[in-house]
């Protein structure tokens, strides 16, 4: 490029298709502001693999978790409502179809077939539990709260109690409703399905933490554990645009939950109720979801 001060060369290097690259020993480096260092941690290296598909935290196995932790009776019924045959009229044996259809490998349930499967998934991964409460006032109270759960099970469950409370501890409207009517929740029920199933399926499973409801008197928030991952921006994900972080769980939550996939919840929650806020906090490795509630007199 030329400029009055002289002759200026400008290189562009394209992201790779082989991330994460490491030097001639095998370490991996990250950039820190204008310098560079070691990725050390095992969270972050882990991070890394993720964000190049390599790896999928729903597919990370669970230690200790094997066929005999399986509600199979729950399981049976899923299998012959999607595959249109039973168990028992199958030609391999339960673990084979279970490492077949991604739940299980080397004879242990990897946190999808867990979450999604399995008797009491907390009793080996106490961490991905839903911890809701409702305060009064628009701020945390360390002891002060009307509400307080710590929602464990399937996600089946998970996801239906994370419903009940949140809509156990809004206002319903009456309108032109007669008065023994239940009333219309302030939040359309459609935004919350999509929001905490949306939590439920794309948080970050390499974080061990839970995923946060918080209800005040003028919002709803819900914090999930991992920002955003790679590229995707809040502008991108409310113009529908996805990356699916946990394959497995997204493919089965289909036909589990009241979800769609391919980018669209979050869009059609907005339609529903297009005060949503959303916040990507990289610093704080966590996405939250805010959401106004109508203010009563």
């Amino acid at each position: 490029i030329s400029t009055p001060e002289g002759l200026v060369m400008r290189v562009v290097v394209p992201d790779g298709i082989s991330k994460p690259y490491m030097d001639k020993n095998g370490v991996i480096w990250v950039k820190s502001g204008a310098d560079k260092r070691k990725a050390t941690s095992r969270e972050e290296i882990q991070r890394l693999y993720q964000s190049a598909g390599l790896i999928h935290g729903d597919e990370i196995p669970v230690p200790g978790m094997t066929v005999s932790d399986l509600d199979v009776d729950y399981f049976k019924a899923f299998f012959e409502k999607n595959f249109g045959e039973t168990l028992e009229q199958q030609d391999v044996s339960l673990p084979d179809i279970l490492h077949n259809m991604n739940l299980m490998k080397d004879g242990v349930l990897n946190i999808s077939g867990a979450l999604l499967f399995a008797k009491k998934p907390s009793y080996k991964l106490p961490m991905f539990i839903v911890k809701a409460i409702a305060f009064p006032g628009n701020d945390i109270h360390e002891t002060n709260y009307q509400d307080s759960r710590d929602i464990t099970g399937k996600l089946a469950d998970v996801f239906q109690q994370s419903m009940s409370f949140v809509l156990g501890n809004i206002h319903h409207i009456q309108g032109d409703q007669d008065v023994n009517a239940p009333g219309q929740p302030e939040i359309p029920s459609i935004a919350l399905e999509e929001l905490i199933a949306n939590a439920l399926i794309h948080r970050d499973y390499f974080v061990s933490a839970p995923i946060r409801i918080f209800v005040f008197d003028n919002r709803v928030e819900i914090i999930s554990p991992g920002h955003l991952p790679n590229n995707l921006t809040v502008e991108n994900i409310k113009s529908g645009n996805s990356n699916i972080r946990n394959p497995i769980l997204a493919s089965f939550a289909t036909k589990i939950l009241p979800y769609r996939g391919l980018g669209s919840g979050i869009t059609r929650a907005l339609k529903a109720y297009p005060d949503i806020h959303f916040e990507d906090d990289r610093d704080g490795n966590l996405f939250k979801v805010i959401i106004p509630r109508v203010v009563h007199e």
